[in-house]
């Protein structure tokens, strides 16, 4: 896989090409460039640290759509094993925008689920970019039941521009699947780990993140529209995303201060597409703590808790 650069990661990736290209020098025994190597890579991680800790907003929303960034199917390997894919709806058809089914960590039987993008043109369409139809939403859903008849946990990942607002989509109930599975999911009887791994666009992401735990990825965003669509309404300027972005506190931290996120899982230095496996060590202890806590709760304490966190969302005092 060919690593794709934001403009405001050029810089450091300039200076790994030169260390790269020393390293075939030293490599070959032309010249030794060991110390200019070292020095480099010194200077390569000091920049990556001074570059990540001073991100704006909109960065972020560019890294949680990078297209080197790993997708449910590239977690799943690297934190599951025994992955079984379960395919369809029942009722219409099988909608490869989400994938889910059996798998376990570290032994323990898990069900897991998640949106699923592509990478090239071919898997793009093929997963309609990662937004779900209704049979979508409804599989996932048949596999939540599934997972509370057996007694085994749910773990889900978002990552969704949205659910996909296509006529054909419309006419097959997409609002009503949605509905329907938070609906569900508030009183489903097995704990629900969710982490939002990417974008998690509106109620195309909520309607598979109602959950006990809800995490999110460092560099991940989590917002009701999306900054383009936000500035689109308030400035008739899809252009002023930036500025939208800024004003939507769509990002980790922004998230956790206003209690909507339970917790943020760091990424490895430079985002997660860097380093897939390092991301996936660090959602996989994520998950073991988050089904840690929540074994030790019973079944009611579980719904009650799950219920009373998302009603504590958007309190309002009347005047």
């Amino acid at each position: 896989m060919i690593l794709q650069h934001l403009d405001f990661e050029k810089p450091i990736a300039e200076l790994e090409r030169k260390m790269e290209e020393l390293r075939e020098f030293t490599v070959s025994g032309k010249i030794d460039f060991t110390e200019e190597i070292r020095k480099l890579d010194k200077k390569v991680k000091k920049l990556q640290t001074e570059t990540f800790s001073n991100l704006t907003k909109w960065q972020k929303v560019l890294l949680s759509r990078h297209i080197n960034r790993p997708y449910t199917l590239d977690y799943i390997p690297l934190v599951f094993t025994d992955f079984t894919e379960l395919h369809g709806d029942r009722n219409f058809k099988d909608d490869p925008a989400i994938v889910g089914g059996l798998a376990k960590i570290d032994g323990m039987p898990v069900m897991v689920m998640g949106q699923q993008k592509g990478r090239n043109t071919k898997e793009k369409l093929y997963r309609n970019f990662g937004m779900p139809h209704p049979e979508g939403y409804r599989k996932a859903l048949r596999l939540m039941r599934m997972a509370e008849r057996f007694n085994v946990p749910i773990v889900t990942f978002i990552d969704t521009p949205g659910a996909y607002p296509g006529l054909g989509a419309e006419e097959r109930g997409q609002a009503e699947a949605i509905a329907k599975n938070l609906k569900e999911m508030a009183v489903l009887k097995t704990p629900i780990v969710s982490i939002v791994i990417g974008e998690g666009g509106s109620g195309g992401a909520l309607a598979i993140g109602v959950s006990d735990r809800v995490l999110m990825m460092e560099y991940a965003t989590y917002s009701v529209i999306s900054p383009e669509g936000c500035a689109a309404i308030l400035w008739s300027d899809g252009t002023k995303a930036e500025l939208a972005a800024e004003a939507l506190k769509i990002t980790a931290d922004d998230l956790v201060e206003l209690g909507v996120i339970d917790g943020v899982v760091k990424e490895p230095v430079g985002g997660a597409h860097r380093s897939h496996e390092g991301a996936a060590q660090n959602l996989k202890k994520a998950i073991l703590d988050s089904f840690g806590e929540l074994k030790k709760l019973s079944t009611e304490e579980l719904t009650n808790k799950r219920y009373d966190k998302f009603r504590k969302m958007g309190m309002f005092v009347e005047g």
